[in-house]
């Protein structure tokens, strides 16, 4: 259960990165080096590293190919929520229902 825990703490640390690289993406840059040489470029590649390494690591202690991918479906609340708390971007009600329809697929095969 500890690694299923993990796996899904690594799509949150995904979600996150996702939110420092679109910080990176709309802010202006002086130069097109530091445009991808910036401290939330930099940031939020290593965060996917580290969620790519330990996703790796959570297969290797048993958790299945199938299992991960639907873990990974998580991210489909993750990245809306942040994005909401990070760039007030609007949830309107039809990406609610979206994510809700997603989540509850992700539960009825999750559980099969």
């Amino acid at each position: 259960m500890m690694f299923y825990a993990l796996a899904l703490f690594n799509v949150f640390v995904a979600a996150v990165a996702q939110m420092l690289l679109k910080k990176a993406a709309i802010t202006p840059h002086k130069s097109i080096v530091r445009e991808y040489l910036n401290p939330w470029v930099i940031g939020g590649y290593s965060l996917m590293v580290f969620s790519l390494v330990s996703n790796v690591y959570v297969l290797s202690q048993g958790v299945l190919l199938k299992e991960l991918g639907t873990i990974e479906a998580a991210s489909y609340l993750f990245v809306p929520a942040l994005a909401f708390v990070c760039f007030k971007e609007k949830i309107n009600l039809r990406k609610a229902a979206a994510i809700a329809l997603i989540l509850a697929g992700v539960v009825v095969f999750f559980w099969e």
